[in-house]
């Protein structure tokens, strides 16, 4: 007989969604239990996103999780558009009141990480292999697993699954094979992600619009600066030598008397810019969060963002149940999730209109200029597009 152990929650997947879901259930008196398919270690490594929107931040101070980063992260009001040899300031936090904050990923899981595990005591199991999910619509549904030094299954009896478990993951198939709809978009681009070990050349976030191809430059740190390049999906990695990939970033980036400040590259993947969505966010005890549900590509910085705004609304959901006995807001979660969702997803498709375009067949071009330009002259489409790039009006 597997090893039985009997929870209120049992949360899959230790990445932003899940770790913030547990801290919350765990701070409110829920009983949880965090499983996760890779090791501490992998996961604190893992490179991810690293621009958080201010309501996150506030939401994660509620919950004493943003220490550390209100005291190291840089705070970002303003990127520019470098388009056709000039500079084009817009300036969101003038716009809207807002800012953005610059955190890697791997920072805040660690943070999370210290707060449930360490300080908090909290139960999560690492390196967990073939998760499996019964009882979906049962009052008492359980997960099991198999343990990775003993290799015995065991038995997590609780009230609700949380599937946080990603794109890979095993939450998401059980509502898809069970009537919900999987809605994918592929954008047709791949960008080089890269690490460069060089200080900053400038000052705030760049996105570069040009005939050869979209490119970005974003600090991380004082020493170390990500840049993507616009390239060809599948593109062979070991053809973007740090010869080619600083002359590109030269010609799409730079303007005159402001050249890159090149360095070592640390890292070079090459990612594919794709979405989907999954509707409906439940199916019986089952709720998905984060990019179980979800996945934007990195073109708005929308991802982690909308991780931790399913997190937050799912923990409140449990609360409500739990605290108040009422069932509404756990019925009503993937309604509210997707609404946000939805509109995120628009986000990225129009930037990726305006940062792609250029690069496209001529009428596409002719399109993303036009779009651009109308940003550019008007300060009613500047506020419209600032709201949505800072996350404005999510509820917290």
């Amino acid at each position: 007989m597997p090893s039985l152990t009997n929870t209120q929650v049992a949360v899959i997947g230790a990445g932003p969604a899940g770790l913030a879901l547990a801290n919350v259930l765990r701070q409110r008196g829920i009983g949880c239990v965090l499983l996760e398919a890779k090791t501490r270690e992998f996961i604190e490594g893992r490179p991810r996103a690293g621009f958080i929107e201010e309501w996150a931040v506030r939401a994660l101070e509620g919950h004493g999780l943003a220490e550390r980063l209100l005291r190291e992260a840089q705070r970002h009001t303003a990127f520019e558009f470098r388009f056709e040899g000039a500079r084009h300031l817009i300036d969101y936090g003038e716009l809207t009141g807002h800012h953005h904050y610059v955190y890697p990923q791997t920072e805040l899981v660690k943070d999370m990480l210290l707060a449930y595990v360490d300080k908090g005591g909290g139960d999560v199991r690492f390196g967990v292999r073939d998760v499996r999910l019964h009882g979906l619509e049962s009052a008492r549904p359980s997960v099991t697993y198999t343990d990775p030094v003993t290799g015995e299954r065991q038995l997590i009896d609780c009230d609700f699954v949380a599937g946080c478990d990603g794109a890979r993951g095993v939450s998401r198939a059980y509502v898809t094979e069970n009537g919900g709809t999987f809605a994918g978009h592929d954008y047709g681009v791949g960008w080089l992600a890269l690490l460069a070990q060089a200080p900053p050349s400038a000052e705030t976030v760049v996105f570069g619009i040009h005939e050869r191809g979209f490119a970005a430059h974003m600090a991380r740190s004082a020493k170390v600066t990500r840049y993507y390049l616009q390239c060809t999906p599948g593109d062979d990695i070991e053809g973007w030598t740090d010869t080619r990939v600083w002359w590109e970033l030269q010609a799409r980036l730079a303007l005159p008397g402001g050249e890159l400040t090149e360095g070592p590259l640390i890292e070079k993947r090459i990612l594919g810019m794709h979405n989907y969505v999954v509707a409906p966010m439940s199916y019986g005890r089952l709720h998905l969060a984060g990019e179980s549900a979800h996945l934007i590509a990195p073109i708005g910085a929308k991802g982690m963002n909308l991780a931790l705004y399913d997190a937050f609304l799912l923990a409140d959901a449990y609360a409500s149940h739990y605290v108040h006995g009422d069932a509404s807001a756990l019925s009503g979660y993937s309604e509210t999730c997707l609404r946000r969702v939805w509109q995120y997803q628009e986000f990225s498709q129009w930037m990726s209109d305006v940062l792609h375009g250029p690069s496209a067949e001529p009428f596409l071009a002719g399109l993303a200029k036009a779009r651009l330009r109308r940003l550019l002259t008007s300060r009613t489409a500047r506020t419209a597009f600032a709201e949505l790039y800072i996350g404005k009006g999510t509820g917290f």
